[in-house]
């Protein structure tokens, strides 16, 4: 049981920015449940120094959250776990492009399953337990869930709608629960991209520079922690690019 110390789930905690965000917690005295999907070596490894760090203050939950019907689970082992959830952070995400003229409608769906709906199930399922805790819910979104990326019809028209669920969250859920959605610029390169692609991104940045899963994760845990007149936000975390259109 975490009676001292407040308790977070993490989806997608495995890896890049999830993996930062499952650390700032864990650093700001948060006891961490630890989604992943495939990537488990990476998840015990995580798990593993957090541990070090601080024994019993994990739990690794594996689920694919394209299956609805594990996501009650997962809310549900928290809790018995630790006796108590205090945050949501819906981070996990799936992204490959979907040029227009080849979208399938597996591909939607699988999108909207992860992207949208796991995140929307999740926040019902926490939704008692953040209400006893007066706890929060942050959810990763993109700056292209308010502008196209091209390329990436189904992808922005996901991130659009877990935006459009931030603020839907946080009406249904006030004043108990607050939630809010972090929406990432350029923090992290995709494989794919060439040297000139990100030249021509950064050029679009008034800050000049990418920015750090550390300062995604740290906006999370001011939402989650210090934020408390702060619901129904998406907070941009994106150097500026969104200034030029």
């Amino acid at each position: 049981m975490s009676e001292t110390h407040p308790v977070a789930l993490v989806t997608g905690a495995a890896r890049r920015v999830g993996a930062v965000i499952a650390r700032t917690l864990h650093a700001a005295g948060y006891d961490v449940a630890l989604h992943y999907r495939k990537s488990r070596g990476e998840l015990d490894a995580l798990a593993g120094a957090l541990e070090a760090r601080r024994a019993h203050s994990t739990l690794v939950l594996q689920a694919d959250l394209a299956d609805g019907a594990q996501l009650p689970g997962l809310v549900d082992a928290v809790v018995a776990r630790f006796g108590r959830l205090d945050a949501l952070v819906n981070n996990a995400s799936i992204f490959h492009p979907t040029p227009l003229g080849e979208i399938t409608a597996a591909q939607c769906d699988e999108f909207f399953a992860v992207n949208a709906r796991a995140p929307l199930l999740l926040a019902q399922a926490a939704a008692p337990h953040l209400k006893a805790a007066h706890g929060a819910i942050v959810n990763v979104t993109d700056i292209y869930a308010e502008r196209p990326l091209p390329q990436h019809v189904a992808y922005g028209v996901s991130k659009a709608a877990l935006r459009m669920a931030t603020a839907a969250l946080a009406q249904a859920l006030a004043p108990a629960v607050r939630v809010n959605a972090v929406a990432p610029g350029a923090i992290l390169w995709p494989e794919s991209k060439s040297d000139a692609d990100r030249d021509a991104v950064l050029a679009r940045i008034p800050l000049q520079r990418t920015g750090t899963p550390e300062e995604i994760a740290n906006t999370a845990l001011w939402l989650i922690r210090d934020a408390g007149y702060v619901t129904g936000q998406t907070v941009r975390v994106d150097g500026g690019r969104t200034l030029a259109g």
